[in-house]
């Protein structure tokens, strides 16, 4: 019998709130995939990296000029028909749907959902990152769960790295999204 393997989608958005794991998942499933990863937190003006380090949250403006460079990363990798794997907290369905017009549609998203708990006890254990463990709050306030959208894949983030990264790359060969003949970047 002949079984079609899946190519995983050109571009994949690892997403949720802060301390979710979005940069070791993401550069995890890149590796396993042979793409290119971006951390999307470098993508950020300058001001929102201040204010979200002075406890101060973003807002839906301030938000995007970071998701058109978002954009802009996914675009270019599809142009150049290289696969592509960014972390993005994408919180809002708005979000999310401008990103994947900037991709033409050819875009998958890992949520990585977790407890406040959980993800609190992330935040305080890691050093030197700008986001304060104070704006954990507004991220959950503002996270729009992508429930029921097309090409999400959800995991839960109360795994061991190796189980959430096997069951994200599962879970993507199921929502594989056609998008050019060379995924490896």
């Amino acid at each position: 019998m002949d079984f079609e393997r899946k190519a995983p989608p050109l571009a994949v958005v690892v997403m949720g709130v802060s301390g979710c794991g979005k940069s070791s998942v993401g550069q995890r499933i890149a590796a396993e995939y042979g793409m290119r990863f971006v951390e999307g937190d470098q993508l950020h003006p300058a001001e929102n990296v201040a204010k979200m380090a002075e406890g101060i949250p973003l807002t839906d403006d301030d938000r995007l000029p970071w998701l058109d460079r978002i954009g802009e990363e996914i675009t270019t990798a599809q142009k150049a028909s290289r696969g592509l794997v960014i972390s993005c907290s994408a919180l809002k369905k708005t979000y999310r749907d401008r990103l994947r017009q900037a991709a033409g549609g050819r875009l998958a998203f890992v949520f990585l959902e977790g407890s406040r708990d959980l993800l609190l006890s992330r935040m305080q254990a890691r050093k030197g990152h700008f986001m304060p463990v104070s704006l954990l709050d507004s991220q959950l306030q503002a996270l729009e769960p992508p429930t029921g959208e097309l090409h999400v894949v959800t995991v839960a983030i109360d795994n061991a790295l190796d189980d959430i990264v096997a069951l994200a790359c599962k879970g993507l060969g199921g929502v594989a999204v056609k998008g050019g003949d060379n995924y490896a970047g």
